[in-house]
């Protein structure tokens, strides 16, 4: 590909995330360690297999039991675990369609089954022309790969399914982590820090 590529990440780029409300679910259902197990800055052996697809759904509701020790619910769990992820933002998916005459766009997202499940239903809370997906000309989420960010294997794999050259890829991400790990590959990466957003961005 000639022209210019840009990554997206999604929650904290497109989708709007609050990481503490699904702490504090959490905690109100009696797990006090939690952010212990996942956070923005990383996540545990557990979480990384929800997040890389190596764990079904059923079996991660089991172990967040055997792990507490409390008579949770599937239910319980799984809406505390989608209590992070609040809307999309609307006026950087329209920036997104102006981006795509003259970019090549690709999703990067750290994400999960159960999560893909509810942001797409979030998505379509409004009447849309379109699927989330078809803003991009390929979306990858780490569920579905077996590669999660900051791994350098995560970023190749885009990058060589995709013959694209780092040095005509930018990579926007709000995680300074996987900012990092981009750059260490070459890629043009943006951090973007909260209370900015992608259409503020002089690309």
């Amino acid at each position: 590909m000639n022209t210019m590529t840009i990554i997206f990440d999604l929650g904290g780029v497109i989708l709007n995330i609050d990481y503490n409300r699904t702490r504090l679910a959490f905690e109100n259902l009696g797990i006090k360690n939690f952010n212990e197990m996942y956070s923005q800055a990383g996540a545990d052996e557990l979480f990384m297999a929800l997040e890389k697809g190596t764990i079904d759904e059923i079996n991660f509701y089991n172990e967040i039991r055997k792990r507490s020790g409390l008579f949770l619910s599937d239910e319980q769990i799984r809406n505390a675990w989608n209590a992070l992820l609040l809307d999309f933002r609307e006026g950087s998916l329209q920036h997104l369609d102006k981006l795509q005459s003259q970019y090549n766009l690709f999703l990067l997202s750290n994400t999960n089954k159960i999560h893909l499940r509810e942001f797409n239903q979030i998505f379509h809370h409004k009447i849309r022309k379109k699927n989330f997906e078809q803003f991009f000309q390929k979306a990858y989420y780490s569920c579905d790969i077996g590669l999660r960010k900051p791994d350098a294997d995560c970023f190749g794999y885009v990058l060589q399914e995709n013959n694209l050259n780092p040095a005509q890829t930018i990579f926007i991400d709000d995680s300074a982590q996987n900012i990092e790990a981009a750059q260490s590959l070459d890629l043009h990466a943006i951090l973007l820090k909260p209370g900015n957003y992608i259409e503020n961005l002089e690309l």
